[in-house]
């Protein structure tokens, strides 16, 4: 069972990921309301899998990318955004991003990239 890490400052959207996923069996260890918190639970809980949306206050996704791939470079981050955001898209990719989905998400979509990692 993959252990998952729900990064997002929505909590509509954290309810709904974890429900999803844990409806299709992943474990969820923990969420955070932004990427600083994000990275520091990443540290402490060590998932298999984050997702991550991209617009967040005090630290956006983009950065809580870059420093969770420095501080481990095998780290398995979905990132998750708004349509339409394809710069955004390439430099995810660039960061480490091992799948990029936009919002509004198809589950789906999300269930299949977290099954691929």
């Amino acid at each position: 069972m993959k252990k998952i890490l729900i990064v997002d400052d929505s909590s509509v959207s954290r309810k709904m990921l974890r429900k999803l996923l844990e409806t299709e069996g992943f474990e969820v260890i923990g969420e955070a309301v932004n990427g600083r918190e994000g990275y520091e639970q990443y540290k402490k809980l060590s998932p298999d899998v984050v997702t991550m949306d991209i617009t967040m206050p005090e630290m956006n996704g983009m950065e809580a990318l870059k420093l969770i791939k420095e501080y481990d470079e095998g780290a398995k981050v979905v990132l998750i955004t708004a349509a339409g955001q394809d710069e955004k898209k390439n430099m995810a990719k660039e960061l480490g991003a091992v799948h990029f989905l936009s919002k509004p998400f198809n589950n789906t979509d999300i269930v299949d990239a977290i099954n691929r990692i």
